[in-house]
């Protein structure tokens, strides 16, 4: 039998998980290198487009995450062939790809940094952040618009 773990969360309360559905990042993440394990929990409403990649040692740290090809369907990740040796795959298009949004009030303000994706093996649960030159940090969400008036985040 598998053991529950229960984590406090910043926007979801407390919930439980198990050891498995822990998304590690052995290098952490960029400005946030001490924190690698992270729990992807989805926001209602979000359609699986958007998620919360929410810290396990630190609760109250938690980052609205994007599926970016939702936003822009010509992304296109590249990643160096060491890179993706790391994951153990042959092609990019094996790997999970998210972009961190800055939400800010209004919504409407909020931008996506589509320069440094954070880059998911579906199976071993594996990630890093890595860094896209042709692309740059902070896209403002109306660059997005889906002319529903509504914002992703």
């Amino acid at each position: 039998m598998t053991e529950m773990l229960k984590l406090q969360t910043k926007y979801f309360g407390e919930v439980e998980y198990e050891e498995k559905d822990l998304v590690r990042f052995p290098a952490g993440i960029i400005g946030f290198e001490e924190e690698q394990a992270f729990l992807l929990l989805p926001f209602e409403g979000g359609g699986g487009g958007m998620l919360c990649l929410q810290s396990v040692r630190t609760p109250a740290l938690a980052f609205v995450v994007l599926d970016p090809f939702t936003l822009k369907p010509d992304y296109a990740p590249e990643l160096e062939p060491a890179e993706l040796r790391q994951f153990g795959v042959a092609e990019v298009g094996d790997l999970g790809f998210y972009v961190l949004c800055a939400v800010k009030n209004p919504v409407s303000a909020s931008t996506v940094n589509l320069k440094c994706p954070l880059v998911v093996h579906p199976e071993t649960r594996e990630a890093r952040q890595v860094i896209m030159e042709r692309y740059e940090m902070r896209h403002p969400l109306a660059e997005f618009s889906r002319g529903e008036g509504d914002a992703p985040c």
